[in-house]
Protein backbone atom coordinates (compact mmCIF):
# COMPACT_ATOMS: atom_id res chain seq x y z
CA UNK A 1 0.00 0.00 0.00
CA UNK A 2 1.82 3.49 -0.88
CA UNK A 3 2.65 5.85 1.75
CA UNK A 4 -0.36 8.55 1.94
CA UNK A 5 1.21 12.17 2.26
CA UNK A 6 -1.10 14.97 2.88
CA UNK A 7 0.54 18.38 1.39
CA UNK A 8 -1.32 21.64 2.99
CA UNK A 9 0.18 25.19 1.36
CA UNK A 10 -1.40 27.68 0.06
CA UNK A 11 1.32 27.98 -3.23
CA UNK A 12 -0.01 25.36 -6.04
CA UNK A 13 3.59 25.94 -8.16
CA UNK A 14 5.05 24.33 -4.72
CA UNK A 15 2.77 21.72 -4.28
CA UNK A 16 3.21 20.64 -8.06
CA UNK A 17 6.90 20.50 -7.76
CA UNK A 18 7.25 18.58 -4.50
CA UNK A 19 4.75 16.53 -5.41
CA UNK A 20 7.07 15.61 -8.40
CA UNK A 21 10.23 15.25 -6.44
CA UNK A 22 8.31 12.67 -4.11
CA UNK A 23 6.38 10.54 -6.71
CA UNK A 24 6.87 8.00 -4.98
CA UNK A 25 4.14 9.09 -2.21
CA UNK A 26 0.91 9.39 -3.27
CA UNK A 27 0.03 13.03 -2.24
CA UNK A 28 -3.24 14.51 -1.07
CA UNK A 29 -3.31 18.07 -1.60
CA UNK A 30 -4.88 21.11 1.00
CA UNK A 31 -4.23 24.65 -0.62
CA UNK A 32 -5.74 25.70 3.53
CA UNK A 33 -5.57 24.34 7.15
CA UNK A 34 -8.65 24.20 6.80
CA UNK A 35 -9.20 21.93 3.84
CA UNK A 36 -6.57 19.98 5.56
CA UNK A 37 -8.72 19.97 8.97
CA UNK A 38 -11.83 18.65 6.66
CA UNK A 39 -9.76 16.00 5.34
CA UNK A 40 -8.21 14.29 8.69
CA UNK A 41 -11.95 14.91 10.05
CA UNK A 42 -13.47 12.07 7.63
CA UNK A 43 -12.44 8.90 7.51
CA UNK A 44 -8.73 8.67 6.11
CA UNK A 45 -5.54 6.38 5.37
CA UNK A 46 -2.87 9.98 5.57
CA UNK A 47 0.23 8.34 7.15
CA UNK A 48 2.05 11.95 7.17
CA UNK A 49 1.30 15.63 6.97
CA UNK A 50 3.31 18.22 5.05
CA UNK A 51 2.34 21.56 6.64
CA UNK A 52 3.39 25.25 5.66
CA UNK A 53 3.32 27.39 8.81
CA UNK A 54 2.71 30.54 6.60
CA UNK A 55 -0.44 30.51 5.23
CA UNK A 56 -3.19 32.79 5.00
CA UNK A 57 -6.11 32.37 6.96
CA UNK A 58 -5.98 29.76 10.26
CA UNK A 59 -1.77 29.78 10.61
CA UNK A 60 0.39 26.74 10.79
CA UNK A 61 0.91 26.44 14.06
CA UNK A 62 -2.72 26.66 15.27
CA UNK A 63 -3.53 24.47 12.66
CA UNK A 64 -0.81 21.55 13.98
CA UNK A 65 -2.35 21.89 17.51
CA UNK A 66 -5.84 20.72 15.78
CA UNK A 67 -4.57 18.22 13.36
CA UNK A 68 -3.13 16.74 16.51
CA UNK A 69 -6.12 16.84 18.86
CA UNK A 70 -8.26 15.26 15.33
CA UNK A 71 -4.86 12.37 15.68
CA UNK A 72 -2.62 12.78 18.18
CA UNK A 73 -0.44 9.66 16.02
CA UNK A 74 0.04 11.39 13.19
CA UNK A 75 3.35 11.97 12.06
CA UNK A 76 3.70 15.89 11.01
CA UNK A 77 6.62 18.21 9.57
CA UNK A 78 6.43 21.99 9.60
CA UNK A 79 7.85 23.78 6.59
CA UNK A 80 8.58 27.49 6.83
CA UNK A 81 9.53 29.67 3.94
CA UNK A 82 12.14 31.69 6.27
CA UNK A 83 14.43 30.82 9.01
CA UNK A 84 13.24 31.56 12.25
CA UNK A 85 13.80 29.98 15.56
CA UNK A 86 11.17 31.01 17.27
CA UNK A 87 9.13 29.55 14.45
CA UNK A 88 10.58 26.38 14.49
CA UNK A 89 10.06 26.64 18.63
CA UNK A 90 6.63 27.41 18.32
CA UNK A 91 6.01 24.56 15.54
CA UNK A 92 7.82 22.29 18.11
CA UNK A 93 5.82 23.40 20.87
CA UNK A 94 2.60 22.56 18.82
CA UNK A 95 4.10 18.85 19.16
CA UNK A 96 5.36 18.75 15.39
CA UNK A 97 7.20 15.96 14.96
CA UNK A 98 9.89 17.96 12.48
CA UNK A 99 10.71 21.05 11.36
CA UNK A 100 12.06 21.88 7.65
CA UNK A 101 13.06 25.21 6.17
CA UNK A 102 11.03 25.55 2.70
CA UNK A 103 13.63 25.75 0.42
CA UNK A 104 13.47 22.31 0.37
CA UNK A 105 16.47 19.67 0.08
CA UNK A 106 14.71 16.38 -1.17
CA UNK A 107 17.24 14.09 0.15
CA UNK A 108 16.75 15.93 3.55
CA UNK A 109 12.79 15.61 3.43
CA UNK A 110 12.93 11.85 2.20
CA UNK A 111 14.73 11.06 5.40
CA UNK A 112 12.68 12.96 7.37
CA UNK A 113 9.79 10.96 6.14
CA UNK A 114 11.75 7.61 6.17
CA UNK A 115 12.20 8.23 9.99
CA UNK A 116 8.57 9.43 10.96
CA UNK A 117 7.40 6.34 8.83
CA UNK A 118 9.51 4.02 10.66
CA UNK A 119 8.67 5.45 13.48
CA UNK A 120 5.53 5.32 13.42
CA UNK A 121 5.04 2.03 11.24
CA UNK A 122 7.79 -0.12 12.41
CA UNK A 123 6.49 -3.36 10.76
CA UNK A 124 6.28 -1.65 7.16
CA UNK A 125 6.48 -4.81 4.40
CA UNK A 126 5.94 -5.24 1.31
CA UNK A 127 2.42 -5.23 -0.32
CA UNK A 128 0.98 -8.95 0.20
CA UNK A 129 -1.51 -9.64 -2.59
CA UNK A 130 -5.10 -10.35 -3.10
CA UNK A 131 -7.78 -10.39 -0.27
CA UNK A 132 -5.61 -10.49 3.22
CA UNK A 133 -4.23 -7.59 2.17
CA UNK A 134 -7.47 -5.82 1.98
CA UNK A 135 -8.31 -7.11 4.86
CA UNK A 136 -5.32 -5.62 6.94
CA UNK A 137 -5.75 -2.87 5.47
CA UNK A 138 -9.23 -2.25 6.74
CA UNK A 139 -8.25 -3.42 10.34
CA UNK A 140 -5.68 -0.90 10.04
CA UNK A 141 -8.09 1.67 8.61
CA UNK A 142 -10.66 1.07 11.24
CA UNK A 143 -7.84 1.64 14.40
CA UNK A 144 -6.40 4.91 12.50
CA UNK A 145 -10.14 6.32 12.65
CA UNK A 146 -11.43 4.36 15.84
CA UNK A 147 -12.44 8.46 16.65
CA UNK A 148 -14.61 8.49 13.66
CA UNK A 149 -18.18 7.55 12.48
CA UNK A 150 -16.70 5.01 9.84
CA UNK A 151 -19.22 3.21 7.78
CA UNK A 152 -18.72 -0.03 5.48
CA UNK A 153 -19.29 2.13 2.34
CA UNK A 154 -16.55 4.46 4.07
CA UNK A 155 -14.16 0.92 4.37
CA UNK A 156 -14.72 -0.37 0.95
CA UNK A 157 -14.04 2.92 -0.80
CA UNK A 158 -11.00 2.63 0.69
CA UNK A 159 -10.09 -0.83 -0.82
CA UNK A 160 -12.04 -0.32 -4.00
CA UNK A 161 -14.71 -3.07 -3.00
CA UNK A 162 -18.42 -3.17 -2.60
CA UNK A 163 -19.36 -2.63 0.81
CA UNK A 164 -21.41 -6.05 0.03
CA UNK A 165 -18.64 -7.75 -1.04
CA UNK A 166 -16.16 -6.04 1.64
CA UNK A 167 -18.65 -7.25 4.15
CA UNK A 168 -18.85 -11.23 3.32
CA UNK A 169 -14.62 -11.23 3.07
CA UNK A 170 -14.29 -9.40 6.04
CA UNK A 171 -16.22 -12.19 8.35
CA UNK A 172 -14.57 -14.89 6.02
CA UNK A 173 -11.02 -13.80 6.74
CA UNK A 174 -11.57 -11.89 10.70
CA UNK A 175 -13.90 -14.33 11.80
CA UNK A 176 -15.93 -11.22 12.98
CA UNK A 177 -18.64 -9.39 11.17
CA UNK A 178 -17.44 -5.44 10.26
CA UNK A 179 -19.23 -3.76 12.89
CA UNK A 180 -18.40 -6.05 15.53
CA UNK A 181 -14.73 -5.55 14.89
CA UNK A 182 -15.56 -2.04 14.88
CA UNK A 183 -16.97 -2.00 18.37
CA UNK A 184 -13.67 -4.34 19.55
CA UNK A 185 -11.60 -1.53 18.58
CA UNK A 186 -13.64 1.48 19.91
CA UNK A 187 -14.30 -0.50 22.89
CA UNK A 188 -10.47 -0.83 23.84
CA UNK A 189 -9.55 2.65 22.93
CA UNK A 190 -12.62 3.15 25.19
CA UNK A 191 -10.80 1.03 28.10
CA UNK A 192 -7.71 3.33 27.75
CA UNK A 193 -9.25 6.19 27.98
CA UNK A 194 -11.11 5.37 31.42
CA UNK A 195 -7.99 4.13 32.77
CA UNK A 196 -6.63 7.39 31.66
CA UNK A 197 -9.23 8.85 34.22
CA UNK A 198 -9.20 12.06 31.79
CA UNK A 199 -12.80 12.12 30.55
CA UNK A 200 -15.79 11.29 31.53
CA UNK A 201 -18.41 8.68 30.18
CA UNK A 202 -20.19 11.05 28.36
CA UNK A 203 -17.08 12.66 26.57
CA UNK A 204 -15.38 9.46 25.98
CA UNK A 205 -18.70 8.68 23.91
CA UNK A 206 -18.35 11.85 22.19
CA UNK A 207 -15.06 11.42 21.31
CA UNK A 208 -15.72 7.70 20.21
CA UNK A 209 -18.47 9.28 17.70
CA UNK A 210 -21.07 7.26 19.63
CA UNK A 211 -24.15 9.12 19.12
CA UNK A 212 -24.86 9.39 22.67
CA UNK A 213 -23.48 7.70 25.82
CA UNK A 214 -26.14 4.82 25.99
CA UNK A 215 -25.30 3.31 22.94
CA UNK A 216 -21.48 3.63 24.54
CA UNK A 217 -22.70 1.91 27.64
CA UNK A 218 -24.91 -0.84 25.66
CA UNK A 219 -22.14 -2.00 23.54
CA UNK A 220 -19.49 -1.85 26.40
CA UNK A 221 -21.15 -3.97 28.25
CA UNK A 222 -21.93 -6.22 25.89
CA UNK A 223 -18.28 -6.92 25.66
CA UNK A 224 -16.75 -6.79 28.73
CA UNK A 225 -19.42 -7.58 30.73
CA UNK A 226 -19.21 -4.22 32.95
CA UNK A 227 -20.75 -0.98 32.14
CA UNK A 228 -17.84 1.88 31.86
CA UNK A 229 -18.45 3.18 35.37
CA UNK A 230 -18.63 -0.70 36.93
CA UNK A 231 -15.00 -1.21 34.88
CA UNK A 232 -13.25 2.60 35.96
CA UNK A 233 -14.65 1.40 39.59
CA UNK A 234 -13.17 -1.70 39.74
CA UNK A 235 -10.12 -0.16 38.61
CA UNK A 236 -9.59 2.63 41.42
CA UNK A 237 -10.67 -0.63 43.88
CA UNK A 238 -7.61 -2.26 42.70
CA UNK A 239 -5.14 0.67 42.99
CA UNK A 240 -6.54 1.46 46.32
CA UNK A 241 -5.66 -1.90 47.50
CA UNK A 242 -2.27 -1.93 45.77
CA UNK A 243 -1.75 1.47 47.48
CA UNK A 244 -2.62 0.08 50.60
CA UNK A 245 -0.34 -3.05 50.45
CA UNK A 246 2.48 -0.87 49.70
CA UNK A 247 2.05 1.23 52.66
Amino acid sequence: MPVKILLVDDDAEFREELRAYLEEYEMIEAASGDEALRILKRPNEIDLVILDVMMPGTNGTEVLREMKSIDPGLGIIILTGFSSKDVAVEALKGRADDYIEKSVDIGRIREVIERLLDVRQPSRSPDLSGQKHKIARIKEFLERNCYKKVTLEDAARAVSLSPKYLSRIFRQYSGEGFVAYRQIIKTREGKRLLKAGDLNVDQIAEKLGYKNAESFIRVFKKLTGLTPSEFRGRRSRRAGRTKEDAQ
